[in-house]
């Protein structure tokens, strides 16, 4: 093992999660992201003497649940820790196990140069930096964004309640992504149109004048211009119908140390001041629609106003 990855792991062991020596730890990993698994899993051993790996195949779309062994495993911990191919962050194994008490970090996608690139991060500048966006938006009706490639689109925000991934997993049933660093809401409806420029599963990083246009209309995709997306949305469909198609989260990055997109959604939302807006499932995040996707797409260079007035977004 890479003293890299070892000391990304020891960062989301001991300051992220902050184990102690008496809890339980069940790491969660699949057959392609078994060298990151393997370091979570050195790390948690050596600071308690209860710690579990779980492997298994890799999922075919983000949010499949895991098998039913693993997410027992994961409610009964005082710790998980999912570094897998596919995100378990919008599962519901993963809110069960945060309504049992089990605090935890799912590292969707993960490879080992974002792992290491983004463990390297100062957290108490990223918890600032989300506090500093909540208190802009915390208490807006509507928020609006625009952005050069052409996204003017407004979100409803209701009653819905902002959330922080500061990656201080810290308490009972708390829960992050890793690398962590965005402040978000599942809106209640939104309409508009959003580009996104920047990086989008299935293609990743979007190349120099690609770009992938959504139409919104009262919280649902009614038009997407990507062949791609549209057919993973399409295979979603046949099993919930309009719920694949929900305007699921809006999304505001507050890494200040992630100043440019390498193509991994999980670290590339995060850059500071970036945007990504989500479609699909959002139960797990104060939503209401279950469905077996969840497809982050991040924008560049975007601006965004609560009840009208413009935001000051972080920036590396």
């Amino acid at each position: 093992m890479s003293s890299e990855l070892a000391e990304a792991a020891e960062t989301a062991v001991e300051q992220c999660l902050r184990v102690a020596p008496e809890e339980s730890v069940v790491v969660v990993t699949d057959d392609t992201r078994e060298r990151i698994g393997e370091a979570l899993y050195e790390a948690a051993s050596a600071v308690t003497d209860d710690a579990t790996i779980l492997r298994y195949p890799p999922a075919d779309q983000h949010g499949t649940e895991p098998p039913a062994p693993v997410a027992a495993a994961m409610a009964e911990s005082d710790v998980f820790l999912a570094p897998t191919a596919k995100s378990l962050s919008h599962t519901r194994a993963r809110g069960a196990a945060c309504d049992a008490g089990a605090r935890g970090a799912t590292l969707p996608g993960i490879t080992p140069d974002v792992f290491t690139t983004g463990l390297d991060a100062d957290y108490a500048a990223i918890d600032a930096a989300c506090d500093d966006v909540l208190a802009q938006v915390a208490d807006a009706d509507e928020v609006r964004v625009t952005s050069p490639a052409g996204t003017d689109i407004a979100f409803g925000i209701g009653d819905r309640e902002w959330l922080a991934d500061t990656g201080m997993v810290h308490e009972p049933g708390d829960f992050s992504n890793l690398p962590a660093g965005e402040v978000f809401v599942a809106p209640e409806t939104a309409t508009g149109t959003y580009v996104v420029d920047g990086t989008m599963m299935p293609h990743g990083l979007l190349g120099k004048g690609k770009e992938l246009v959504f139409e919104v209309e009262d919280g649902l995709v009614t038009s997407v211009s990507d062949d791609a997306v549209r057919a993973e949305l399409e295979t979603a469909a046949e099993s919930v119908g309009d719920a694949a198609y929900n305007l699921a989260e809006l999304g505001i990055g507050t890494n200040v140390g992630v100043d440019e997109l390498v193509g991994s959604v999980l670290l590339d939302e995060k850059a500071g001041g970036t945007v990504h807006i989500a479609i699909g499932d959002n139960a797990g995040i104060g939503g209401e629609t279950d469905a077996p996707v969840h497809l982050d797409g991040i924008l560049r260079n975007p601006t965004v106003y609560a009840d009208g007035e413009e935001i000051e977004l972080p920036s590396a």
